[in-house]
């Protein structure tokens, strides 16, 4: 009788548990539409996509490949089956994937999850964002595997690796020990005395992604490439303290005092006498907003300056302030005040004013797709909302100086290619379509010309410094002609504006700082005009970061410093002009602190030689039938065993315990939790 009992007990408890785990754990996303995902294996890959573009395709299994045999050679191990990448065409379909939980932020760029060993990540508006993300997320595969199928690992291993370690070898394996991006921040931490000790690298203060790429490029640079996969098994094992005794002979203090005086020996003699001098007046920041001031769209008449900020704390909002004395004049735009937006397409995108400074435009994501926002600026109130046909994603909206045209940058089928939108009619023309990834077009102030970003010249070529950089391209609005300037050469040459004179202003990290120059049509002559230790920067490296007033040649721009985002006003007469060679770059400030220079780096071999080959080869795909794969991915749960006597009950056993399975398959959309409790004597489990 007392068996019967409980196994009814036993049997309403997991219903009602596996019910409600089902309600909350196996929630899916919104979805909006139906995606359709056709599957395709290479050698090591299992790839799920639905591009429709067959080039593309090829491209993405190639860069795959390499980068599964790059990471594969300098972390010495082996996944038995081919691994799933989940593909999608571009970030609001990402945004609705099932295959992981949780909300997926505008910033999120690509994650990778443990139970299948999935990478799961969206098309971004370049081939290297791209191809970065797909590096940086295949590193996280072979970490998840390293532990999970280790012999003497399992996932409770996990929580023994610090964060700045796994995300910062990541970036140390896709990007090597030269990026100027990471040396900006080292060289703030430097110049503002915050060196941090390795014991303090888990604050978040200390950007995980930025100090642990620089961790990674000094240890390796002390040891070897060879030292990763031992010391990153070994800090899983025993913890980041006994993996330095064991694997460095050393204690992590005096790997810490190594790794403090690395930074300041390597960044040190780029400091520039320890003065930061920017140009002009500091407009925006956190004494009037918050610490993080990003991108800034300043009016054409030089009188107002939209940017995003996350002064109300709890959100990233947009705000118009005044341009000449900073004072914050309307938030523009909130995901709080209108919850039909999902979100804004804000980290890699700037908004847009119409040529008479009344009206902003900026880009949001709504149902899973992107749409196209026009407000008025000074009151906030929202004049037209609409999509683009046949344009699901989009971004760096730029507004003609008739006001009859938005130029935006799009992807169709994951290609990114730039399209002119026609705001009387919504027709949408596309004005590129090539493989080549066209980003943060501006107008010149006559309307005659357009200037955008582009990797044309380097696609396909040998790159130093990683696989594609950008050049300045001049369309020819009437006849559509094309310039492709010859600019630093390999350098990042981003974010072009053009002044009343014609000349063109853009970001380059030449010379491994991130600096503005002008460049003269009439003369080819290039001016660099900022000199800054740390350098004009948004959250990435293809943040939009400065905005002009083509009616008044006025300047904003946006200053890292002291790990904020500052945004400085300026008047383009004012700025110091130097000539440059247009031919020469130098990274050597870009170069991340390597102690033993005779060490010569693997990975940075090894990203060269990638760069050598991409977009000149191909590998062997196959169609299969797509399969949910539907199985177990996690088993967990606990079990006690309890003895007492007394004298009025005498002895007496209790046993308690459980199991928790969940199951899922391949694209998330089909989940279940279950859960077995077990709760009694001993007595009842044996059927006495």
């Amino acid at each position: 009788m007392k068996t019967n009992a409980l196994l009814i007990v036993l049997i309403l408890c997991l219903v009602s548990f596996s019910n409600v785990q089902a309600q909350y754990f196996g929630r899916n996303k919104p979805n909006y539409e139906k995606i359709d995902f056709q599957v395709h294996e290479s050698p090591h890959l299992r790839i799920y996509e639905y591009i429709g573009n067959e080039k593309l395709l090829e491209d993405l299994s190639f860069w795959s490949e390499e980068w599964y045999l790059a990471h594969q050679k300098i972390l010495q191990d082996t996944i038995k089956e081919k691994n799933p990448i989940l593909f999608y065409n571009d970030h609001a379909d990402f945004q609705q994937t099932n295959a992981i939980s949780g909300t997926i932020g505008i910033s999120t760029g690509g994650v990778t999850e443990g139970f299948k060993n999935r990478v799961i990540m969206p098309l971004a508006m370049s081939n290297a964002q791209t191809n970065h993300v797909l590096g940086h997320e295949m590193v996280h595969a072979w970490q998840y595997n390293m532990v999970l199928q280790g012999d003497s690992t399992s996932m409770e291993n996990l929580g023994n690796i610090p964060l700045w370690m796994i995300e910062g070898l990541a970036e140390y394996l896709s990007i090597g020990s030269v990026d100027a991006h990471t040396a900006m921040w080292m060289r703030d931490a430097l110049l503002n005395e915050d060196v941090p000790e390795i014991k303090d690298l888990a604050n978040p203060k200390y950007f995980p992604y930025r100090y642990g790429h620089a961790f990674w490029a000094f240890l390796t640079g002390l040891k070897g490439d060879t030292i990763i996969e031992p010391f990153f098994t070994s800090v899983a094992q025993y913890g980041f303290e006994v993996a330095c005794v064991k694997e460095l002979g050393m204690g992590s203090k005096n790997l810490s005092a190594l790794w403090v005086k690395s930074l300041e020996s390597q960044f040190g003699p780029f400091l520039k006498n320890k003065q930061e001098k920017p140009a002009g007046k500091k407009l925006i920041s956190k004494e009037n907003s918050g610490e993080l001031n990003i991108s800034p769209a300043l009016s054409p008449n030089g009188r107002y300056v939209v940017f995003m900020s996350e002064k109300d704390l709890f959100t990233t909002d947009l705000f118009v302030a005044d341009a000449q004395t900073g004072e914050i004049l309307n938030k523009l735009a909130s995901t709080l005040k209108d919850g039909h937006i999902d979100d804004y397409n804000y980290y890699e995108s700037a908004g847009t004013w119409s040529s008479r400074s009344k009206k902003f435009a900026f880009v949001g994501v709504s149902k899973g797709k992107n749409i196209l926002i026009i407000k008025e600026a000074l009151t906030g109130k929202t004049l037209e909302e609409f999509s683009l046909k046949g344009l699901p994603a989009f971004s760096s909206p730029a507004w003609s100086p008739d006001g009859k045209t938005i130029v935006v940058s799009g992807m169709i089928n994951g290609q990114s290619d730039l399209f002119a939108v026609e705001l009387k009619t919504k027709k949408v023309t596309r004005l590129t379509n090539d493989a080549y990834s066209e980003i943060q077009a501006s107008w010149s102030p006559d309307g005659s010309k357009l200037v955008y970003a582009t990797d044309f010249t380097s696609m396909g070529n040998k790159r130093a410094y990683g696989p594609w950089s950008f050049n300045i391209a001049i369309r020819d609005w009437n006849s559509g002609s094309v310039e492709h300037l010859n600019i630093f050469p390999g350098a990042n040459n981003l974010n072009p504006v053009v002044d009343t004179s014609g000349n063109i202003l853009f970001l380059s990290n030449k010379d491994g700082y991130r600096n503005i120059y002008k460049y003269v049509p009439e003369s080819g002559k290039v001016y660099q005009i900022t000199d800054l230790i740390t350098g004009v920067s948004g959250i990435t490296p293809f943040s939009p970061a400065i905005t002009i007033a083509r009616n008044r040649n006025r300047l904003i721009y946006t200053h890292y410093f002291n790990n904020e985002y500052n945004l400085y006003r300026t008047k383009t007469e004012d700025m110091p002009a130097i000539e440059v060679d247009p031919q020469t770059i130098d990274m050597q400030a870009a170069q991340l602190p390597r102690i033993d220079s005779s060490l010569v780096s693997q990975v940075d071999q090894q990203i060269a030689q990638m760069a050598t080959a991409l977009g000149t080869g191909s590998i062997a795909l196959e169609e299969v039938p797509y399969k949910p794969d539907f199985k177990l991915d996690f088993v967990g749960g606990g079990a006690g065993v309890g003895v007492g006597t007394s004298k009025t009950f005498g002895t007496t056993t209790g046993a308690v315990g459980g199991v928790d399975m969940l199951f899922s398959d391949i694209l998330g959309n089909n989940k279940l939790f279950t859960s077995l409790a077990l709760n009694g004597e001993i007595a009842d489990f044996g059927g006495v």
